[in-house]
């Protein structure tokens, strides 16, 4: 069963995305500048272009809304996942539902996404699917996550 855990205590989904890390790792070394944000762009729009359904309207939606509101952040796979970075750190991605079997796919913010708000902040969002209500919740969270530098 794919789910199943081993007895690292992974699941196998879970030690499949830690070797796509590590492909990804492998896959920029050596690059830089250009050549490397080329290569992790490719790797950005493929990882959303192989998801399928929901995952993908998803993954479209959130590439497109960072490409407009955020286009500082870099595009590049993380674990596999579409996501953007802002000096090599990902501020957002996208783990989408059929990743790990669950029922929703997720976009998520890393510590390095600017949401703070008060004590307690949520830095993960449940997405069924895109409406226009998902788009412009969307746009400002990556507004709030990754203001523009200057």
């Amino acid at each position: 069963m794919a789910g199943q855990s081993g007895t690292d205590g992974f699941s196998d989904d879970e030690r499949a995305a830690v070797k796509q890390r590590a492909e990804e790792l492998r896959s920029t070394k050596g690059l830089k500048g250009a050549a490397r944000l080329a290569k992790e762009l490719e790797a950005c729009l493929e990882a959303v272009d192989a998801l399928e359904g929901v995952d993908r309207r998803v993954a479209t939606e959130l590439h497109r809304v960072v490409t407009e509101e955020a286009p500082h952040l870099a595009p590049k796979t993380w674990y596999g996942f579409p996501s953007y970075a802002r000096d090599g750190e990902v501020v957002v991605f996208y783990q989408p539902a059929a990743k790990f079997g669950t029922r929703y796919g997720s976009v998520g913010f890393n510590e390095s996404a600017a949401l703070d708000d008060g004590p307690m902040w949520p830095t993960s969002f449940a997405v069924v699917d895109v409406d226009d209500a998902v788009r412009e919740r969307l746009r400002e969270l990556v507004r709030r996550a990754a203001p523009a530098p200057g």
